[in-house]
């Protein structure tokens, strides 16, 4: 079997050289924590009561699903067990 033709993209960049990375590995990881830093300057956090109000939603939201859900399996218990005799 032949081996496909070379599109010119390939071929200009086939015998080139890879460019070698800038700085050695401390160095890189300066710049990596640098940049690190500087994203975390930018957060803005809540206000305490922002987390509080925030966590009050959470906590009501995941108790109106748990009784929903508690619900739906009584019921199909009940269901199950009227169904098949139990």
């Amino acid at each position: 079997m032949s081996q496909p033709p070379v599109s010119t993209a390939d071929e200009a960049t086939a015998g080139a050289p890879r460019p070698e990375r800038r700085g050695g590995l401390f160095e890189r990881l300066a710049v990596f924590l640098r940049q690190v830093v500087a994203e975390l300057r930018k957060v803005v956090y809540p206000t305490r009561q922002q987390v509080l109000t925030y966590t009050a939603v959470v906590l009501v939201f995941v108790v109106v699903i748990m009784t929903y859900v508690s619900l739906l399996d009584y019921g199909f218990g009940q269901l199950v067990f009227w169904a098949f005799g139990g």
